[in-house]
């Protein structure tokens, strides 16, 4: 009798002591609409995620920036009102703004160069935003952004005459302005189709999946056939909200997440290339530079890219990691070639 009495104490005890497993559901913001594909992959990622954990973890998304901008996003995601989202780079380069890095301007020449620097320096990215308390879940590349306009720009110059969109906290297209001397007309996401409707903006800059994704193309006439910058996004949790999950199901989100954003990446590429091409079916003319002109636009980059030091918007251990990867791609690549 005492012996099954110890028995059930220990029990008892061995189940008052372990944790339970809390089910978790992750409220989660994004500006991309609903009905996309990177929105779908995501979906798919998350019921698969609740199926593996058997409901203990869920996520809940509110699309189409009904919660704000990014900016307003990581406010929510401080109050606790959000636990994650979906930002730009630049809409979390307040807290680390080395994760702008990929999206200096012209610093990739390819999209070979960037496959070979991601394969580093993601990991070094998403190391970065964890010591700030974020979770990254997954890096997308959003491909090349180009100027997008309303009447031909094929000169730096002719930017000045023209009313430009500087993305909400985008300090890299600031930057840009500023050294050119342009002051440009600042609005959130939601407002671009509006204000190219009105009037009130000329110039875009944007890949091709998301000047269709947002309808900017049915306001826009020619593309600057120059990629301007490379852009990413990224999937993150606030940190605290993450470890509220036991490390069985932190694997499952990771793993699944993982696997979700490597088939984006896929997806995205091939989804901008035929973007491109329904642009230039629906009369968009893409207009491409002069050597001269590509020469003075790169100038009009290393400027940007040296104020943007002097303006601390990334690191200089960052920036020659990526350059130096830059150059041994390149080193490779020519003696490749030269065989």
């Amino acid at each position: 009798m005492v012996k099954i009495s110890i028995t059930i104490f220990s029990l008892l005890s061995i189940l008052i002591l372990s944790p339970v497993a809390e089910a978790r559901t992750f409220k989660i913001a994004t500006i991309a609409p609903d009905g996309t594909t990177w929105m779908k992959k995501i979906r798919e990622g998350a019921n698969l995620i609740k199926e593996k954990t058997q409901g203990r973890v869920k996520f809940k998304f509110y699309t189409g920036g009904v919660m704000g901008s990014d900016k307003s996003m990581l406010k929510k995601m401080r109050i606790g009102q959000l636990h994650g989202g979906a930002f730009t780079g630049g809409g979390l380069a307040e807290i680390y703004p080395d994760i702008q890095i990929y999206s200096l301007p012209f610093i990739f020449q390819t999209i070979d160069e960037v496959d070979y620097v991601r394969n580093k320096m993601d990991k070094m990215i998403s190391a970065g935003l964890l010591n700030k308390g974020i979770k990254v879940l997954g890096i997308s590349e959003g491909g090349f952004a180009y100027f997008m306009s309303r009447t031909p720009v094929r000169r730096v110059e002719e930017l000045s005459t023209l009313k430009n969109w500087l993305p909400e906290g985008d300090s890299i297209s600031q930057t840009i302005y500023e050294t050119v001397g342009i002051s440009p007309v600042q609005l959130p996401l939601s407002d671009v189709y509006t204000g190219l409707q009105t009037g009130l903006i000329d110039t875009i800059g944007s890949n091709t999946t998301g000047a269709i994704a947002f309808q900017w193309h049915t306001k826009v006439k020619f593309v600057t056939d120059i990629p301007l910058v490379f852009l990413v996004g990224a999937f993150v949790l606030d940190e605290k909200a993450f470890n509220k999950i036991n490390a069985k199901d932190k694997k499952i989100v990771t793993d699944t997440m993982a696997k979700v954003f490597k088939e984006l990446d896929a997806i995205n590429r091939e989804d901008n290339e035929n973007a491109r091409e329904a642009l230039k079916q629906q009369g968009i003319e893409f207009l491409s530079l002069t050597k001269q002109e590509e020469i003075r636009w790169g100038k009009l980059a290393d400027k940007t890219i040296q104020s943007m030091k002097q303006k601390g918007l990334y690191t200089e251990e960052m920036y020659n990691v990526l350059t130096s990867m830059l150059q041994e791609y390149r080193q490779k690549n020519k003696l490749k070639n030269a065989k």
